[in-house]
């Protein structure tokens, strides 16, 4: 979670710099910015993401490039799918309840982050409307970082 965007920044940002232009898109979580118990290791390499996103973005600021990080909140996909099926079981609760009271409880719209908004997120960031922006973090979380 954080070798990898590191590993791939290295290889691709020399070929950028050579072309004067390029467009990194990390994908964070809201585990990025804030942390949940039993997590550690995820939650650090998130934050990890964040600061290495910022550094290279500054590293990189005297050419046509940008490095931006997208943090959603719980995104509905078989991974999650097997969390939910998993604390349902281990917390004796049904997978409703799981999803109510566990892991949309603190966000404020209690919806699920669709594939399709990180999708037209990262287009936005390739576009030339976001020329000029670069080493941000981009939250999508229905209002859960704004407690």
């Amino acid at each position: 979670m954080l070798t990898g965007p590191a590993m791939l920044s290295r290889a691709f940002i020399p070929g950028m710099r050579q072309r004067d232009f390029g467009r990194i898109i990390n994908i964070g979580s809201i585990h990025a910015l804030i942390a949940s118990p039993f997590k550690s290791a995820y939650v650090a390499a998130k934050h990890g993401l964040l600061g290495f996103s910022k550094v290279v973005a500054l590293e990189n600021g005297d050419k046509n490039i940008t490095i931006n990080t997208i943090c959603p909140a719980y995104v509905k996909t078989p991974l999650v799918e097997q969390q939910i099926a998993a604390q349902a079981k281990e917390n004796n609760l049904t997978e409703q309840q799981v999803i109510e009271q566990i892991m949309l409880a603190p966000m404020p719209q209690k919806a699920f982050i669709d594939v399709s908004e990180i999708a037209e997120t990262a287009a936005f960031l390739c576009s030339a409307g976001a020329k000029h922006m670069t080493a941000q973090t981009l939250v999508l979380d229905g209002g859960w970082t704004a407690r």
